[in-house]
């Protein structure tokens, strides 16, 4: 198993508690965030730096077929490095202008599911301040404060909806909700975000069936469902299709199958969709921020290990047997760092998820992770799996 673990109270002494829930937003500016993570000072922009290095390398190329060309032609002395300088201002001049472009957002509407999450509300605040007709989605409205946080903070452009990714008829309903409230010479609505999510953590054989099904319905089938639903709005508006999905998700590690899984498939479908959609001016972009740098706590030390304690019941005997408590419990107190860092910076992924609605030519994906975490990514998609076993098993 990975990660530290602290030896506690038995398993057996816990309290039952509900279901894995993620912490609610402050009631504080949106781009404002406190940060108390030390991981905060380590952002760095991957994606500027993905976007630049083959214009660089296209640059070299070029200036090393153009200089021996204009040498044996005898036109020019010229060097390549001074050729290959030369390229590189004047193209990533070109890049930054082309990266930095954005488009206005009056007459723009985007409709964002999983709001219940700090996440979630944090961009539906900021965006609402940058003059976005808003619809905000939450699995659960009734009663819920942080709906009545945002109806009352926010401007009059900003829509709460009863938006249960799971449910058939809400998704239908919110798509003629939107359609009703679409501000004036929309043509339809400019982006979905697709941020609502469940986490699932636990080693496979362990994890219930009916867990299982929960997270594919909230995490995988339900952001397709909305897409399917809400996608010729979008069409009309020639807007794009949002995913939030993890930095780590295509890096194997203990008890996180499922949930890496999950959204390890909605990459590969977004990857898919955004084929089939560039003939009709649709973008789709993927936003994977790290484990830590969320900007939310998955879990609390106490659900954690609530849900190990439903886990070990539902275990057969072979399978207890098998294990045993004391490397259950081992392998429970692992995740110990998913219930850490409360008040970890929004900014980076907030930053990361407005670009991706307010960017005119946004990126494929946007990475706000840390470095450590992007060299892990890296060593486990370019090196041999055996190099990456031995550096971080």
């Amino acid at each position: 198993m990975s990660g530290p673990f602290k030896r506690r109270s038995s398993l057996k002494a816990l309290p039952p508690i509900g279901n894995i829930r993620k912490t609610s937003i402050r009631r504080q500016s949106s781009v404002g965030l406190p940060s108390k993570s030390p991981l905060a000072a380590q952002e760095v922009p991957w994606d500027v730096l993905d976007r630049c290095i083959l214009p660089v390398i296209c640059c070299h190329g070029a200036a090393f077929t153009l200089s021996n060309i204009l040498n044996v032609l005898q036109v020019s002395q010229v060097t390549t490095f001074t050729l290959f300088v030369f390229f590189t201002i004047v193209v990533l001049g070109l890049v930054f202008f082309y990266h930095n472009l954005k488009i206005t957002a009056a007459g723009k509407a985007v409709l964002i599911t999983g709001c219940d999450s700090r996440i979630g509300s944090a961009l539906a605040r900021h965006l609402d301040e940058q003059g976005f007709t808003v619809f905000a989605g939450f699995q659960t409205l009734s009663d819920n404060p942080l709906a009545e946080e945002l109806k009352e903070i926010c401007s009059a452009r900003m829509h709460v909806l009863q938006l249960d990714v799971t449910n058939e008829t809400q998704i239908l309903a919110a798509s003629l909700s939107v359609v009703e409230h679409l501000p004036d010479g929309a043509h339809g609505l400019w982006a979905v975000v697709n941020a609502a999510s469940w986490v699932a953590l636990g080693e496979i054989e362990w994890i219930p069936l009916q867990v299982i099904k929960k997270a594919t319905e909230i995490n995988f089938l339900g952001p397709t469902r909305v897409t399917q639903i809400m996608l010729p709005l979008v069409r009309r508006a020639r807007g794009r299709i949002i995913y939030m999905t993890s930095g780590l998700c295509r890096v194997a590690d203990p008890v996180r199958g499922i949930h890496c899984g999950l959204l390890a498939a909605i990459e590969s479908e977004a990857e898919c969709l955004r084929k089939e959609l560039r003939s009709r001016g649709v973008d789709v972009v993927v936003v994977a921020p790290g484990e830590l740098t969320s900007g939310n706590t998955w879990v609390s030390d106490q659900i954690i290990l609530s849900q190990a304690k439903d886990m070990w019941k539902q275990l057969c005997q072979e399978q207890r047997l098998e294990y045993g408590e004391k490397y259950f419990e081992t392998a429970i107190r692992s995740l110990e760092k998913y219930s850490k860092s409360p008040e970890t910076d929004l900014a980076p992924v907030l930053k990361a998820l407005n670009d991706a609605v307010t960017r005119t030519f946004p990126m494929i994906k946007y990475t706000p992770i840390s470095r450590q975490e992007k060299m892990k990514a890296f060593v486990a998609d370019y090196f041999p799996r055996a190099v990456y076993d031995l550096v971080y098993s």
